[in-house]
């Protein structure tokens, strides 16, 4: 067979072959992660929120805010997926080959195997799963913060990159790892003994602690929006869900109004600053000096004279 008429070698050849095998692999990872999780929801019983209720812990979190969180998580993949096809910016181009693609693409078939292996309630499987699903997504949302910046000049960008990508690594670090590990450690209590829901509540407190002050310090350092509205949810899915201990309660019920008030004054501050800027004191001249042609204060310029004028 003959050889192929291009140089696959070529770095543009490379990158344009690699943005061909993203744009069919994943859309086709994430159809193969919404379908799992909804025949793992609408048809099979018990689904994962009833398993999830046979396991309460002390930061189990409401099930059907945790599928709403997940809606949204879809919907913007889905316009990551319609921006991977119709993209035209270079920049965009290498956010989306080299930033983000194949992890993401990784990232939806770890989860439909985490749906599957929560219907079997094989939690220590459920648990690498979510670990590795973890690793992904910080892996891609390290490299999009460091190499593809988010910039005004990109909005579809931030809108349909940075912003779904920063919410899907919320779903395991704010909530779904911790508790499927406190499942696969046992720090659970039976549904029908809810007299025992204080079982593991210093672990608790101390993880919401933890992962929620690592949020908050993005929030106030980069004025994050998503991880804002992202972080603000998930507290309040876990306190919504009871019952809960007091510690778990009070730190999550904190948090719930901390990030959005660390938001705005982390932009208020930006603000401000900007402001006090933009209104800076003048420079003026030294004393003794002109302002105008920048010598000394009551000397004229000289001026040349035409010596033939002057004699005639």
């Amino acid at each position: 067979m003959d050889e192929l008429p291009i140089d696959t070698t070529h770095p543009a050849v490379r990158e344009y072959l690699a943005l061909i095998r993203l744009q069919v692999l994943t859309p086709l990872s994430l159809l193969v992660n919404i379908a799992t999780l909804m025949v793992c929801t609408l048809v099979l019983e018990p689904n994962l929120g009833d398993i999830a209720k046979l396991y309460p812990s002390s930061i189990s979190p409401k099930p059907s805010m945790i599928a709403v969180f997940i809606v949204a998580i879809y919907i913007g993949q889905v316009g990551y997926c319609i921006l991977l096809v119709f993209s035209r910016k270079p920049e965009t181009k290498r956010a989306l080959i080299k930033g983000c693609g194949f992890p993401l693409m990784l990232a939806n078939w770890v989860m439909a195997f985490w749906a599957i292996a929560w219907i079997l309630q094989a939690f220590l499987l459920s648990t690498i799963c979510l670990g590795i699903l973890l690793v992904l997504l910080l892996y891609a949302n390290v490299v999009l913060l460091i190499y593809h910046a988010p910039t005004g000049k990109r909005p579809l960008d931030i809108a349909f990159i940075h912003a779904p990508l920063r919410g899907f690594l919320l779903f395991p670090l704010g909530v779904m790892f911790p508790y499927s590990l406190f499942v696969t450690l046992g720090l659970t209590w039976s549904p029908g003994e809810p007299q025992h829901y204080d079982r593991g509540q210093w672990a608790g407190f101390a993880v919401m602690l933890g992962v929620n002050f690592v949020g908050l310090l993005v929030i106030l350092l980069r004025r994050d929006i998503v991880w804002c509205a992202a972080a603000t949810w998930i507290c309040a899915s876990l306190w919504s869900e009871k019952p809960k201990p007091y510690p778990v309660s009070f730190v999550v019920v904190m948090f719930t109004f901390l990030h959005p008030a660390a938001l705005i004054a982390s932009t208020l501050w930006a603000w401000l600053r900007g402001r006090r800027r933009g209104t800076g004191p003048i420079a003026l001249p030294p004393d003794g000096q002109d302002p105008v042609q920048g010598g000394p204060a009551g000397e004229r310029p000289a001026r040349e004279v035409d010596t033939e004028a002057l004699w005639g």
